[in-house]
């Protein structure tokens, strides 16, 4: 995962994704996890293959069973955009990384209501980042600081605009107000960044 991005990274990333294996051996270069057996509550919410996500670089977080895959979407964003953003932006690291979830047995939820669509959190194959701490201390949180004008809220959307280039969805407070606290950082989708 250290690796300086070339033209090769994006096809190095879906050789990682595609088989579960390669996808441990490349979240092991980056970051800190436990290996989990495949849970399956039902056919449509199951975390396979599962592991257990403590730290992405130096960044800990609270344990999150997550899929593979989506663990080493979020340590390459961590890696190759909130790390450099930080510094630039901040001049300091992110100490702590602060989601909310990554696997819920549930359905898509919109401003209407529910769906009766499976979310993607039903595989955890998302996982919803509400903030960041920072080495001083200072907490940044999407509910507090987007709208803010400064190099708290510059941060945030520098973030955000590095998830668009790690993940294939990438939701925040501009899409709609069910996201106006967290980034909803999807796995699989199709390539929407709002």
């Amino acid at each position: 995962m250290t690796d300086p991005i070339t033209p090769m990274t994006s096809w190095k990333l879906r050789q990682a994704l595609s088989a579960d294996s390669l996808c441990r051996a490349a979240l092991g270069t980056g970051a800190a996890f436990q290996d989990l057996p495949d849970f399956e509550q039902s056919a449509q919410c199951h975390i396979k293959p599962q592991v257990r996500l403590t730290s992405v670089g130096d960044a800990r977080m609270r344990p999150l069973n997550t899929r593979c895959q989506t663990a080493l979407r979020l340590a390459m964003w961590h890696q190759h955009s909130i790390t450099p953003k930080a510094q630039d932006i901040l001049n300091q690291p992110v100490r702590e990384i602060l989601h909310l979830s990554s696997y819920n047995c549930r359905e898509i939820r919109t401003a209407s209501g529910p769906t009766g669509r499976m979310s993607t959190h039903a595989t955890a194959d998302a996982v919803d980042i509400r903030g960041f701490v920072m080495a001083e201390g200072q907490r940044i949180l999407l509910q507090d600081h987007w709208q803010d004008g400064g190099e708290r809220g510059g941060f945030l959307r520098a973030a955000r605009d590095g998830a668009c280039d790690w993940f294939r969805l990438t939701l925040g407070p501009d899409y709609n107000a069910l996201h106006s606290d967290h980034f909803h950082l999807q796995h699989t989708g199709w390539g929407l960044c709002r």
